[in-house]
């Protein structure tokens, strides 16, 4: 059995992603890909109650320790991951361990290589797409600011920080076009991915 493709989706707060990771999900579906769409955080495990209590401000939690509850929710779902993969089930994944280095090192000068320690030996993406946007248009969108990172200043540093980790294997997208353009982009790349991954290893974070 060939495996499935673990498709990750990175970007800045209100980019597009979960909307994008959604129109992936279901168009995989229809042409018969055996898919599956999850999310980080999770916040329906153990872990992932915790993240959302902090992100919602409802707990303070430092953030050494946020870092490493980030972590430890995809470390949660890495043996739900594996088996999904190992199976033909193709990951369509929101946010990852990307995601996670970017916004904790935007705080406070946190140490890139101290992040990343955490993220070893997790499940490498065989696809990244990154959805490029103008932080400045990011308020105009829905929901904008209802939660913790949801601000101009910060965002823009998170940028900074994904344009350091990016490199040339990521396919950047151009997140300010619109719906339908941009899935089209994605699918073009997701496609070529599906087409190749099924004879090789899975990778892992080293």
């Amino acid at each position: 059995m060939k495996r499935g493709a673990l498709i990750v989706l990175e970007g800045c707060d209100r980019c597009g992603k979960s909307t994008q990771c959604r129109k992936l999900n279901e168009e995989l579906a229809k042409s018969g890909v055996k898919t599956r769409l999850m999310s980080f955080p999770d916040r329906t495990t153990p872990v992932g109650q915790l993240i959302n209590q902090y992100l919602q401000k409802v707990i303070e939690v430092p953030d050494k320790a946020i870092h490493l509850l980030f972590s430890a929710n995809r470390w949660e779902l890495e043996p739900k991951m594996n088996d999904l993969i190992k199976n033909g089930t193709t990951l369509v994944v929101d946010r990852y361990s990307y995601s996670g280095v970017a916004f904790s090192t935007a705080k406070n000068n946190m140490d890139v290589n101290w992040c990343w320690q955490m993220e070893i030996g997790l499940p490498k993406p065989d696809l990244v797409l990154f959805l490029e946007m103008n932080v400045n248009n990011a308020d105009k969108r829905n929901g904008y600011g209802g939660e913790r990172y949801e601000e101009k200043p910060f965002q823009r540093q998170v940028s900074e920080k994904f344009d350091k980790m990016r490199d040339s294997s990521w396919k950047m997208i151009d997140a300010d076009k619109d719906i339908e353009a941009v899935h089209e982009q994605i699918m073009t790349y997701v496609k070529e991915v599906l087409d190749n991954v099924g004879d090789k290893p899975l990778q892992r974070f080293t």
